[in-house]
Order: structure tokens, then sequence, then C-alpha cells
């Protein structure tokens, strides 16, 4: 699976999303507006390897998805043995989770990838005696892996908390809360956190204030009961509807699993007679006493404490607004390994059918997105978005040497922008030499680019101005109506497709903004009449 996504990094053009993580790793630091920064930093490593390519932006977050993919294996080994792993690890492969978690460059790859990390270290520390040195070193690479997580979203977060209150809730590990490797794990975590510590108190806690808009914003319109069905049909899409209800069953099942006392472990040998009577007490007690870690059982309720903790909060989370999808998925990693332990033996029927079908439905969309074949409208064609950006960028930038040559105009007294992030990003990616592309927004909502030098601390007054907007739903667009006063003359220029082949995805249009007065508009001031 690894080989066939890099191969995939290689065909596919990048989406919005990853140019605009890849404009950030050319500005590093310790976070950025909406996200911390691992992101940035692996897309920078990968870069610096294979310089700004397809391969270049995707390789370390391919990387990163694999070696989380090698951690679950790991887990759901410990809990079934090889055959267990090998139905968990092919469950992975298949589901559509690991396309749009692990071939894109997002902060999802790296994101999972530590969480997967934490929670093999937290098995394997749970199997070790409360207090050892061998529990130590394993609480300290789950703070690490942690540490590596919540730097690459913040959701990771939602880990420790589901572990804190298993510990709490289940009587044989209450003991764990006073391992001091679980609270050096704690300290861990934290000193991997600094850089971002440090860079959102610097820019006043602006990504935590961000990502916590989304939690706490007002209750969004509409009615809670068709966004719950959204998520839940979402969380389907990602895990393939038989695959979604098994691993929501394992978690269950696991929840409800019967306590085996604190320190036992299960056994897979027949079960030995009782002790004569005439045994010796040292006998007895050397057949009954317990194994110094935690019962398998006792792990197996953690796990599932922490998919449950992690997908009860975003079921909450939609009563108030709407949930991207993908935001629950750190919850389906300790259920994957679930679903691989219910047995050690051959498969039920329905867990072969559930990954078969889980195969059946992801190879279209592997098919699909090298190949257009799906009868997809352009809008509800997710995939679209990659396309069209290259001959744009030709387009923009043709436009750009025909106004410098016919009015004669110095290098660098015009420039390129947009009004979105996304624009601005994929223009900055495609056209030649990576030129910095602001993003405006205008009316839009704040972004990393609002950190960075903008337009106005980079230009003088006359400067000249190729606009790349959406085609707008009134005549003018706003950005336009916002900007009119502040440039001597606002001419409109060429319509540019967005295509994929032959089929039309969207369309730009570019817009000619000359002799900028030096002053400008309040982004967030209300239009002024067309």
């Amino acid at each position: 699976m690894t080989a066939l996504r890099v191969v995939l990094a290689v065909v596919v053009p990048l989406f919005p999303d990853e140019t605009y993580y890849w404009d950030w790793s050319r500005h590093l630091a310790g976070g950025y507006f909406d996200h911390p920064p691992v992101i940035a930093w692996l897309i920078a490593g990968g870069t610096a390897l294979f310089g700004d390519t397809r391969l270049g932006v995707r390789i370390l977050p391919i990387l990163a998805g694999t070696a989380g993919g090698f951690a679950l294996i790991r887990t759901s080994c410990h809990f079934a043995g090889a055959r267990g792993a090998r139905y968990a690890s092919a469950v992975f492969a298949v589901i559509p989770l690991s396309i749009l978690g692990l071939t894109l460059a997002t902060p999802d790859a790296p994101l999972l990838a530590g969480i997967a990390w934490s929670l093999y270290a937290v098995v394997r520390a749970l199997d070790e005696p409360a207090g050892s040195r061998g529990g130590l070193r394993w609480w300290l690479v789950g703070g690490v892996a942690i540490g590596f997580a919540m730097a690459s979203k913040f959701t990771a977060v939602f880990i420790p908390f589901g572990l804190l209150i298993a510990f709490a809730w289940h009587g044989p590990l209450r003991s764990r809360l006073r391992d001091p490797g679980a609270w050096l794990a704690v300290g861990v975590a934290s000193l991997v956190m600094v850089p971002v510590l440090l860079w959102n108190a610097n820019h006043d806690w602006i990504a935590f204030r961000f990502q916590l808009g989304h939690a706490l914003d007002p209750v969004a319109r509409g009615t809670w009961y068709n966004r719950e069905l959204e998520l839940i049909g979402g969380q389907a899409a990602l895990l393939t509807p038989i695959l979604f209800v098994l691993v929501v069953a394992a978690i269950w099942r696991s929840l409800r699993a019967p306590e085996m006392g604190a320190g036992t472990r299960p056994t897979n040998a027949r079960p030995t007679a009782a002790p004569p009577e005439s045994a010796s007490p040292t006998a007895i007690s050397t057949v009954s006493a317990p194994a110094p870690g935690a019962s398998h059982d006792s792990v197996r309720l953690t796990l599932a404490v922490v998919a449950a903790f992690c997908l009860a909060f975003f079921l909450y989370s939609a009563i108030r607004k709407g949930v991207s999808a993908n935001w629950p998925a750190i919850a389906w990693l300790p259920g994957i390994v679930l679903l691989g332990a219910a047995r050690r033996g051959a498969r039920t029927p329905w867990e072969r059918r559930g990954a078969w079908l889980a195969l059946a439905l992801t190879a279209p969309l592997y098919m699909h997105v090298v190949v257009p074949w799906l009868p997809l409208p352009p809008a509800r064609d997710q995939v679209s978005k990659a396309h069209g950006w290259d001959a744009l960028a030709l387009s923009v930038d043709s436009a750009l040497r025909t106004i410098e040559v016919v009015e004669g105009r110095p290098a660098g007294s015009v420039s390129v922008a947009a009004n979105r992030y996304q624009d601005a990003s994929m223009l900055a990616f495609h056209l030649p030499g990576h030129p910095d592309v602001p993003s405006l927004n205008l009316g839009g909502r704040p972004n990393q680019y609002e950190l960075w030098p903008n337009f106005t601390q980079d230009a003088r007054p006359g400067h000249t101005v190729l606009l790349v907007l959406e085609l707008p739903r009134d005549s003018v667009p706003g950005p336009i109506r916002r900007l009119r006063p502040y440039f001597t003359s606002i001419m409109p220029g060429p319509f540019i497709p967005l295509k994929r082949g032959d089929v039309v995805l969207g369309q730009r249009r570019l817009w000619i903004l000359t002799d900028w007065t030096g002053a400008w508009p309040d982004p967030r001031a209300p239009l002024s009449p067309q």
C-alpha cells in the first residue's frame, strides 16, 4: 500500500490544502494560523530531497502513515497474534480513510501516526508492572508519540483525556494514576509541544482560538439530527458500511467485557485441575499469583474508552454544528485494533465480507483518482479540485508578461494575487519560479496569509495587481467592489477554465487593477452597493 501511495503521489496533482501547507513549509515556524507545524516540517524535509514536486510534498507524510500502520499492526499482534494483526492491517489498508489520511500531505497523516504509536506504547506500558523500568521506557515513548501527534493536530489531546477517563473509571487500572511513568509521559509530551506553545503565545494564541471556535461557535442553522446523520454517514463512508458496524460493535463489546481482575492475563492453555487438598500453600499461591501487568481485558477496555470518548465528543459537537468526516477518524485506530483482536481464529463471514466490500469500494476510488470514470458532477467530485491549475497558472503568467512588455513596467511592479487561500497557494505552486502569491482575504475567513507580509507591505503606490477570482453570484465580485476606490483603473480580463481533460470543472476570471493609491479597505467592512 505504501508503494501504491507513492505512485499516486507522483501521478495525482496536489490539492489546495496540500499547496497551502506547502506554502507554510517555505516559512517554517513553531505554529500556524490553522494547525500546529509538523505537516509543514515534513513537507520541508520532502521538498529538500525531491524539490517542489508532488512527490517532494507528499513523500514524508506517506512514510509517516506507513509508520503509523506498522504501530497499529504491532498493537493488534499484541492482542490477537499474527492472524489478528494481518486482518487488522488488511482492514486498515483497504478503507477509504487510508486514501484520505495517508496519501495526501495533510496533518492527518502525522496525526494518525503519532496516535498509533502512542496507543502501542500505552499497551506495552500497561503490560509492565506499575513503576517498573520497562514500563517507564514505554511511557516515555508514548509521551514523545502523543506530543508529536498534538504538534500535528490539536485533536490528539482527546487521547490522553480518554486514557485518564479509562484509568479513573476501571478499578484495576486506578493504580496507574499513581504510576510516575504516566505523568512523565505528560511532561515529555509537553516538552515536545514547547515550540507550538511559544509560537502561539507570541501570536495571541491564534491557532488555539481558531480551533476552539469550531467547537464553541454558536449553534449552526438546521436540525441537529440531520447533522448527526451526516456525521454517521460520513464515518460509514470512511470505513465502509459493514466494517463501520463491526468496528462499533467491537468497541461496544470491549466496553462491556467482563473484568478478569487486576493483574490476571488470559491464556490459550487448557484449564488446569484444582490443586489437591494436600498441596502446600506455597504451591497453591504459585498457581493463583497474578501477573504484574494489567489484564488484556483491562487494556482492551482502555482502548475502547479512548475510542468511545472521541466518538462521543464529536457526536455532541454535531448537535451544535457540522462536523467534518475526518475529525473523528482518530477513534477508528483503537477501534480497528479491537476488531482485529476480536478472535484469534478464523474470521466470521461478515468480517470477511466487510474486508472484501471495503476493497471493492476502495479500488474504484483509486482508479477514479487516476482516470476519471465515475459519473460525478464536478461540484461533487473532490478529485476535480486538484485539476486545471497548471494551465491556469500558464495563462496568468502569460498575462503578467504581456502587461510588463506592453506597458513597459519594470519587474516587480506587477504581481499576482487571489482572494482565497486555496487559490493563492495553488497559483504559488504552479506559477513558474513559485513566487509568493498573497491571499487578500477580502470578506473571507482569516487564515495564515494574514500573518505574513501582505500586498500593502510589499507594494508601492502605482503598483498593478493581477487578481484571480472565482465567478461571482453577482455581476461584480465582492473583492472588486471593495477595491474600487483604491485603484485608478480596474478592468475585467479573460475567463480561464479549470479543466480535467475535456471536462470543464470550473472557471476563474482575471482582473487587472492598475495604479494602486496606497490605501487599503477594511477586509471585514460591509460591502459598498454595486
